[in-house]
């Protein structure tokens, strides 16, 4: 007799060294220069020479095979690192140089969060054609990376020539990258793009129009990303929420989509009872068809060589020979790109696919050992393999580990199939049958719906992530555990105790952090919210549920899960101090589901494109826009605000300068249950010498330090209010330096306690016997850097 065990196919595991060492070899290279990646080259011809002449041949092969790939792979890298670090435009690069270059687009402009000053800004991947700095002019290959205005950039298409000038930067990112130019204008000499991407262009612009038409913002945004990764419509909250909960590996192309592409091509094939020929034929035209419509770059080549693997599997049935195919594949993709090594979404991709094919079979079958139904064990295993195999990566990149992620892709799970195909449909139909795209739009919006309300509601618990070491470090750390977990769950009585100790977390985790005890405070007045590097702070009215929000932070998803923790379903007014991202970039947040009396601006509407952002997001809503001026009063019960500055407000600002807009800033005093507090958002001096000059009383009993903490506060603004307590509303990790360590002295000094969001998360202020007393949440937002 066997056992179940004996039965099992074994996986052919003996191409996964040669795939590991070649990886290795390539990072080697990339990370540490082409002369490290030269030696590990020396080194595996050294062993390939060894094992040749060496006899045994139960270990000689492997080695033969694994030394081979080494020495191709690092080989290539090598050679392209060499290329790099002697680029002229690399050295150019070093010491900031002024260039004008020729580039030729290799995927589409994706924008980047801008901070507010001079606009929205795109990320452009290119590769160099022709370089002309101070130097000389030099025509070559090498990838450049540009960062530029949207204005222009938006709406080129991969294949397409432009000229741009700027200034060169040396690229910290540790793949083939010759530079990073700077640029603040918007392309010149722009050629045409090739046809194919013409095409591609209009059946991608096609499915976005079309989602628009049909579905709400979030889901007509999310459709595209989940069909062909164009993100472009992705709100910044809830791409932060479905980084919190699990489920960004949807918005990027992957296997996965290749593979439900391609599963339904071949389930149609089936159902025609067509041939095995014809089978194949068809899939590889939907391949390549997917592939075009995705755009055919290195991330998406690489998902449709990582779907062909998962599908041989499916479409085979056999385990044992897809572990050599994915090695396989890792190898000549290498080969190919040399850069992918270094790729995030290559070892997400990687990892994924060995889960689906290796691990989630084994699962499944144990889960249906106990009984578990095949459907519900199906459920289960997929996504609780990938996370479990992809956590240490993600963990790496975001220095934090998802405690809602297998959740989140388990109720994910069984609507992003249909979803995708769906989306897919749609694209193919909008450039020529119209009522049929909004049909297949109209069928996949439910699913996509589902996909955002899960998102929504899994990041919006308290601690759905926790801190984690980030970098190489807390990836190898997380992997380690993980490992380590899986020995040891073969062993039932390590079984039980790790079920006790579940069940112990969840009755701990569940009143503490997802219901947590004490908040808000009884009797709050006011809070600084934590909305990282911006303000949002909120006052209480005599009204329970109802309150005042000055400023909405940069994100949507911490102003608006700020608000609902205190309970606050209704906003008598949100005050936006002046038009910086970091202070309106949360205002759809704030808004989103809240009824609103009105949205009120300063004297100086400007940058006027952040004022044409408000006005939407307001109108939206429901909610009209007002303006205020100096020396107004509004009272609601328990609360008066009062309009301070600014004093002299500018007729007109430059929107690049950021100084200039921050002293267009709203100074409000607003009189509360537990005294005065003083709310200058981010005035500088010359706003602040206007109020001083002018006499204004800014005594308080608490200040919102102006301008995160920044030094360019006046020491005699920050001592004149005579406060007992000053709060800092900054981002934990920014690269401003906000807090500055003088102007937090300077207010020490005057005996006031100084609170910041950064260290304590949201603070509440309450009234207290002996002024404001501070009541810190904890848990602030994790750093930035580390996501």
């Amino acid at each position: 007799m066997t056992g179940p065990d004996e039965d099992r196919p074994r996986l052919d595991a003996r191409l996964v060294p040669a795939a590991l060492g070649a990886w290795g070899a390539a990072l080697v290279a990339l990370g540490l220069g082409w002369g490290p990646g030269a030696a590990v080259v020396v080194t595996a011809l050294v062993v390939v020479g060894f094992a040749v002449v060496r006899r045994d041949r139960r270990w000689a092969a492997g080695l033969v095979a694994a030394g081979a790939c080494v020495v191709a792979v690092g080989g290539v890298a090598s050679a392209a690192a060499f290329r790099v670090a002697d680029h002229p435009v690399h050295a150019a690069a070093a010491s900031g140089s002024a260039a004008t270059l020729e580039v030729v687009l290799t995927d589409d402009p994706a924008p980047l969060r801008s901070s507010g000053l001079g606009g929205p800004r795109v990320v452009v991947h290119a590769d160099l054609v022709v370089a002309q700095t101070g130097g000389g002019r030099w025509a070559g290959e090498g990838h450049v990376v540009l960062l530029a205005p949207a204005e222009g950039w938006v709406g080129l298409l991969p294949g397409q020539r432009a000229t741009a000038s700027g200034s060169l930067a040396a690229s910290s990112r540790g793949d083939l990258t010759v530079a990073v130019l700077r640029t603040r204008g918007p392309p010149r000499d722009v050629g045409p793009p090739p046809a194919v991407q013409v095409a591609a262009g209009d059946l991608r612009a096609g499915l976005r129009d079309t989602a628009r038409a049909v579905l709400d913002e979030d889901p007509a945004g999310l459709l595209p990303g989940l069909v062909v990764g164009d993100t472009s419509g992705v709100g910044a909250d809830l791409a932060d929420d479905f980084r919190t909960a699990g489920l960004t590996h949807l918005t990027a192309v992957s296997g996965s989509n290749v593979a439900f592409v391609l599963g339904a091509v071949l389930l149609l094939v089936r159902l025609a009872r067509l041939g095995p020929r014809t089978a194949a034929v068809l899939a590889a035209l939907a391949l390549v068809g997917f592939v075009v419509l995705a755009r055919p770059s290195p991330s998406v080549l690489r998902a449709g060589a990582m779907g062909a693997v998962v599908l041989l599997a499916l479409a085979l049935g056999r385990r044992r020979s897809v572990l050599p195919a994915l090695a396989a594949t890792v190898v000549g993709l290498l080969l190919v790109d040399p850069a992918l090594a270094t790729d995030a979404g290559f070892a997400l991709s990687v990892l994924a696919t060995g889960a689906l094919v290796m691990l989630a079979p084994p699962l499944v079958a144990a889960l249906r050992a106990r009984r578990v139904p095949p459907v519900v064990a199906e459920a289960l295993a997929v996504p609780v393999a990938a996370h479990v195999v992809t956590a240490p990566v993600v963990a790496g990149l975001s220095g934090e580990v998802s405690l809602v992620a297998v959740l989140a892709n388990l109720l994910a799970a069984p609507v992003v199939a249909p979803a995708t195909v769906l989306g897919v449909v749609a694209a193919l139909c909008a450039p020529w049958w119209a009522w049929g795209a909004q049909a297949a739009v109209w069928l996949a919006g439910p699913e996509v719906s589902w996909l955002v309300w899960i998102a929504r509601r899994c990041a919006g618990v308290d601690g759905a992530a926790v801190s984690w070491p980030g970098g190489v470090v807390g990836g190898l750390a997380l992997a380690g555990l993980v490992v380590l977990g899986a020995v040891a769950l073969r062993w039932r009585p390590v079984r039980l105790v790790a079920m006790a100790a579940a069940i112990g977390l969840l009755l701990v985790f569940v009143p503490t952090r997802v219901v947590p005890v004490g908040w808000p405070p009884p009797g709050w007045a006011m809070v600084a919210c934590d909305v990282g590097q911006g303000d949002a702070l909120v006052l209480a009215t005599g009204e329970p549920g109802r309150a005042v929000l000055v400023d909405a932070g940069p994100d949507a998803g911490p102003v608006d899960r700020c608000l609902a923790r205190l309970g606050v379903r209704s906003l008598a007014l949100v005050v936006l101090s002046h038009l910086h991202v970091d202070h309106v970039g949360g205002l759809a947040g704030a808004l989103r589901g809240r009824s609103t009396g009105a949205v009120a601006v300063g004297p100086v509407r400007e940058p006027v494109a952040t004022l044409a952002q408000v006005t939407g997001r307001a109108r939206a809503a429901g909610a009209p826009v007002v303006g205020m001026e100096r020396g107004m009063v509004l009272r609601w019960p328990g609360l008066v605000l009062e309009v301070l500055g600014p004093v002299h407000p500018s007729v007109h600002v430059d929107g690049d300068d950021g100084s200039q807009v921050n002293d267009t800033s709203l100074v409000l005093r607003a009189s509360t249950p537990l005294g005065r507090v003083l709310l200058p958002g981010d005035a500088e001096r010359s706003s602040q010498d206007a109020l001083l000059a002018a006499g204004v009383d800014l005594h308080a009993d608490v200040l919102k330090v102006p301008h995160h903490g920044s030094r360019s506060s006046l020491p005699s603004f920050l001592v004149a209010p005579g406060s007992r307590l000053a709060l800092v509303s900054v981002g934990r990790g920014n690269s401003y330096g906000h807090p500055n360590p003088s102007v937090l002295g300077l207010l020490a000094g005057t005996g006031a306690l100084v609170r910041r969001t950064d260290e304590s998360g949201d603070l509440a202020l309450v009234p207290g016997s002996r002024g404001p007393a501070v009541v810190a949440r904890g848990d602030p937002l994790p750093d930035p850097r580390r996501r």
